[in-house]
């Protein structure tokens, strides 16, 4: 199975009970270039539904300049943990936030030069 993300083909390499690995078009033996899905099914108990988790997590090797090593990775992780119950559109609304903050110049510079304060 594959995934086309940002004109990228992703494609499953590895599977595990409740993930799966996928390596993209730079991956090689020596290059990192994956994502990885995983989920955490929900344990209810007698007075709460439980929670459903997943964690996407993509990484990949960078060539370095003026750092003491040549490569290394990045990594982008996400981690997620809704109620059941939850309507969907709650879901698809938090989603869009948090695709829009992921988007806005604010979180690149939070990335890149690590500016918690605005």
């Amino acid at each position: 199975m594959s995934l086309t993300i940002n004109a990228k083909s992703v494609t499953a390499d590895s599977f595990a009970t409740n993930a799966v690995g996928y390596v993209a078009p730079a991956h090689t033996l020596s290059w990192k270039d994956d994502l990885r899905l995983a989920r955490t099914l929900p344990k209810p108990t007698s007075l709460f539904s439980g929670v459903a988790r997943g964690q996407s997590k993509w990484s990949r090797s960078f060539t370095l300049t003026g750092a003491a090593t040549t490569v290394h990775d990045g990594i982008l992780d996400l981690s997620t943990s809704f109620p059941v119950g939850a309507a969907s559109a709650d879901i698809d609304s938090l989603i869009n936030d948090f695709a829009a903050w992921m988007a806005h110049a604010s979180f690149k510079t939070f990335i890149k030069n690590q500016t918690i304060s605005y």
